[in-house]
């Protein structure tokens, strides 16, 4: 263990790429949108992975990372199978909780929120620009449930592609949230352990801003 620790110790740098002054306005979307575009536009790999936490009804949490597609007023948009775990947790407990994580920038955000469905015009719309393979491994997979070998679900999606040859309809298990967000906390890592944590919490209709211990 001590080999282990000391591995790390000796790859790990102090926190020097930036600072997270008080100075972050009163609307969190919008600073998010400005650390998003920054991530995108640095050598970040895959800066719209996310981390969704979802809890089932035996409060146990799992998680799980996805893409964010959009990012509208209500909040954070992803899209995925109803039918999967996910889903079911979802389903009797909507409190979630993203995360993402900028190793480049030395930043993280976590989001805490409830979800909600989009709407299935919305879903069709983002479903049909999907690459083809893409739509029909929505129908062939029946996410998070056990699958008896890899040929089976590969035998499922020359049957789909036969059966959908041309446009490839949506699946009614297939579709959007939105985690519409009540906390958003901005965490920049910073020398010494003393990280910046900027906090901003729904209340009522506007958002309360503060800063933390790290």
């Amino acid at each position: 263990m001590e080999d282990f620790l000391q591995v790390i110790r000796d790859d790990h740098h102090n926190f020097d790429k930036g600072i997270l002054s008080d100075h972050v306005g009163n609307d969190p979307l919008a600073f998010f949108r400005i650390w998003y575009k920054e991530a995108f536009d640095s050598t970040q790999a895959e800066p719209h992975a996310m981390s969704i936490t979802t809890v089932d009804e035996l409060h146990k949490p799992s998680s799980r990372i996805v893409y964010l597609k959009e990012l509208i007023d209500e909040g954070f948009v992803y899209y995925t199978n109803y039918a999967s775990q996910k889903g079911k947790d979802l389903l009797k407990n909507p409190n979630s909780c993203a995360l993402f994580f900028w190793n480049v920038l030395e930043r993280q955000v976590r989001i805490e929120g409830i979800t909600v469905k989009v709407d299935e015009a919305t879903s069709d719309a983002y479903f049909a620009s999907r690459p083809r393979g893409s739509q029909l491994g929505a129908w062939a997979s029946q996410q998070s449930e056990l699958l008896e070998s890899r040929e089976l679900l590969e035998t499922r999606l020359l049957e789909l592609n036969e059966r959908f040859p041309e446009e490839v309809p949506r699946p009614p298990h297939w579709g959007g949230y939105i985690l519409v967000p009540e906390k958003i906390e901005f965490w920049q890592g910073r020398p010494s352990r003393l990280h910046d944590r900027i906090v901003f919490e729904k209340q009522n209709d506007s958002w309360a801003v503060f800063r933390k211990n790290p």
